[in-house]
């Protein structure tokens, strides 16, 4: 299963670890997915969606 989020298409970022020495070594932020189930007003049920932690709290706050 891919590190996607569902509803806002958000993906990993590549960047760099840097050291005190700073040599660079390029590394992967994912970002935090949780599995929740969320109430569809348009279907009338509960889906399962893997969704990142920033929408979450979006979600709540617009009530979808």
């Amino acid at each position: 299963m891919s590190k996607i989020c569902q509803i806002s298409n958000k993906k990993a970022n590549n960047g760099y670890s840097v050291s005190h020495s700073h040599v660079r070594t390029k590394k992967k932020q994912n970002i935090n997915l949780q599995f929740k189930k969320i109430w569809s007003i348009k279907t009338n049920k509960w889906i399962k969606v893997r969704i990142s932690t920033k929408m979450i709290k979006s979600v709540h706050k617009i009530k979808l």
